[in-house]
Parts: structure tokens; sequence; C-alpha cells
């Protein structure tokens, strides 16, 4: 039995497995409001995570705003101090990734301690409380459903 023989399903199993990761790994777009509610939900916890975490850290990680980017501008099903909540937290999130970025690229310690995210931590609180209500009361139930593991993600590692 020749290696050459085999090549070409080779080859297909590893293009298969390549591009399974890529799909796994892509954000799909929310179609409908708990989706988008949900997503940002997730967004604002795992902020507030960062918040908690950068505490005890003087290295900061960006804060995410990816769901933000992508649906601030379709919450028109949220009442509109939710909104103002969501839109201020996470323009202030913008301005502390920001930072990050120029702290980053001086290198320098004396720019990381006028970082502070703490001023995050109240309207994370108050974005995740909001967002959870919204959902309690449109959809039943106010955490996220499970993520179920994909084929391949023994492999390359959950979602």
């Amino acid at each position: 039995m020749d290696f050459t023989e085999n090549l070409p399903l080779l080859l297909g199993v590893i293009a298969f497995i390549i591009l399974q990761f890529f799909l796994s790994r892509r954000h799909k777009l929310e179609r409908t409001s708990p989706e988008i509610a949900r997503s940002l939900l997730s967004e604002v916890k795992q902020n507030l995570s960062l918040v908690e975490a950068s505490a005890l850290k003087t290295q900061f990680k960006k804060f995410k705003n990816a769901s933000w980017k992508r649906n601030g501008n379709r919450l028109d099903f949220l009442d509109e101090s939710l909104r103002t909540t969501l839109s201020d937290t996470f323009n202030m999130v913008e301005e502390f990734n920001q930072q990050i970025d120029i702290a980053k690229k001086r290198g320098s310690t004396s720019y990381i301690y006028d970082i502070n995210p703490s001023k995050l931590e109240k309207p994370f609180a108050n974005s995740k409380e909001g967002l959870e209500e919204w959902l309690e009361a449109n959809t039943g139930r106010k955490d996220l459903p499970p993520k179920y593991p994909g084929i391949l993600d023994g492999l390359f590692g959950g979602r």
C-alpha cells in the first residue's frame, strides 16, 4: 500500500477538519430579539468577570464588544432606559479598549495605572440585571441555554 494512494483521502479529511474548525469559531448573526439579548448578556457577563479579575492585576485584557457592534442599532425591543445603559456602558468599553491599546503601544506601566476598569462594574451589573429581567419577562428564563458540544470540540477545545 503506497502512501500516495491515500493522499487525496488524507487531504480531504484534513480540509474537512480545518473547515469545521473555522466554521465553529464564526459568530452567527442573531436574528431574533431573544438571541440578541442573550448575546449581549453573554458579552456583559464576560466583561464583568474581566472587571473582577482586573482588580487583582496590573495588566488588563480588552473588553469584549463584538455583539454590541453587531447588534447595537437593533435594540428597539428594549426599553429606553436599558438601551441608554447599554449604550453608555459600551461607549465606556470602547474608551477603555483604546486606553489599553495606547498603554500597550507605549509599553510603559505608568499608562496602565491610569486605567481603572472598576468604573465599569456598576454599569455592567445594571446592564446584566436589565437584560436578565427582559429575558425573564419575554422568554421565561433569564439564563443562557446550555451550549452542546460540536463534533470536533473534543479535538480543538470547547466553544
